[in-house]
C-alpha cells in the first residue's frame, strides 16, 4: 500500500507539471452526482452521504484555488431535487447552508445561483445572509447552483427581458425585435460571466440533466465513474489535462 501511495503522489506531480505549459479553464463546471450511491456502497446514510460530498466540495474548491481557476460553478441542488422526502430536504438544506459558510470563511466569493423563490423562506434567507458576509476580493468566485434548472433559467431570463422590455414602453412587436442570443445573456443567473470551458460530471452519468444549458453551447466535458465523495485531486487534474489537449472549435 506504502508503495501503491507513492506511485499515486508521482503520477499527480507528473499531470501537475504537465498542466503547467496550458492554460486552465477560466470558468469550470461541476454536477456533483453520486452521494447516495456512494452512501449505499458504503453502509452509510443517505444523510452522511451528503454530508461527505459536501466536505469534498470545500476541498475540490481549495484545489482549484491553488491551480488559480477564478471561476467555478458547483451544482448543488436541482430544482427535480425539489421533489425529494420533505426529511430529506429538510436535512441537505442544513448541510447546504454548512456548506456555504465554509465557503465564505475559506475567503472565496459566493455567487449563489438558481430560482431563490423555489426554496423555503427561512433557506433563502440564511444563504442570502452568508452570501453577504462573502469576501468580495477573492481569487476565486464560487457561484453556489441551488434551487438550480437550465430550463428554469432561460425562462426567468425571458420573463426578466420581456418585463424590462415593458416597463421601457415598447409594443410587442418591438419586444420582439429586442430579443435576441445577446439579450438573453444578460438576464441569465451567470450574467457578466464567462460561459463555462469545462464541465465535470461524476458518479458515471453521461447526461447534464439541464445544467447551464444555455452557457455550454460551446463547454468541453469530462465524465468519470467515481461517486462524487470519492473525488480526487488527481481525477481534477486527468479532467484537465483531457481539456487542455482537445482543440476547440467553439462550433466552426
Amino acid at each position: 500500500m506504502a508503495e501503491q501511495g507513492l506511485l499515486h503522489r508521482i503520477y499527480e506531480r507528473r499531470l501537475a507539471r504537465e498542466l503547467g505549459a496550458f492554460s486552465l479553464p477560466q470558468h469550470l463546471g461541476i454536477i456533483v452526482d453520486g452521494n447516495r450511491r456512494w452512501a449505499k456502497a458504503a453502509g452509510a446514510t443517505t444523510e452522511q452521504g451528503h454530508r461527505v460530498g459536501a466536505a469534498k466540495i470545500v476541498e475540490f474548491l481549495s484545489w482549484c484555488e491553488a491551480l488559480e481557476i477564478p471561476l467555478v460553478t458547483v451544482w448543488m441542488l436541482s430544482t427535480d431535487n425539489l421533489r425529494r422526502p420533505p426529511e430529506e430536504l429538510e436535512a441537505l438544506y442544513g448541510i447546504i447552508a454548512d456548506t456555504v459558510r465554509q465557503i465564505t470563511a475559506a475567503g472565496h466569493c459566493v455567487r449563489l445561483t438558481g430560482n431563490a423563490e423555489a426554496l423555503p423562506a427561512r433557506i433563502r434567507e440564511h444563504l442570502e445572509e452568508l452570501r453577504g458576509a462573502a469576501s468580495v476580493d477573492s481569487r476565486l468566485t464560487v457561484n453556489v447552483a441551488i434551487g438550480y434548472g437550465g430550463r428554469e433559467e432561460i425562462v426567468d431570463a425571458v420573463r426578466e427581458l420581456v418585463r424590462d422590455l415593458g416597463s421601457a414602453g415598447l409594443g410587442a412587436d418591438e419586444i420582439a425585435e429586442a430579443i435576441s442570443v445577446g439579450s438573453i445573456a444578460e438576464h441569465l443567473y451567470t450574467r457578466g460571466q464567462p460561459d463555462p470551458d469545462l464541465i465535470i460530471r461524476t458518479s458515471g452519468e453521461q447526461r447534464l440533466s439541464g445544467f447551464l444549458l444555455w452557457q455550454s453551447v460551446h463547454s468541453e466535458f469530462w465524465f468519470c465513474e467515481t461517486y462524487w465523495p470519492g473525488f480526487r485531486r488527481i481525477d481534477l487534474l486527468r479532467a484537465l489535462r483531457e481539456f487542455c489537449r482537445r482543440e476547440r472549435r467553439f462550433g466552426a
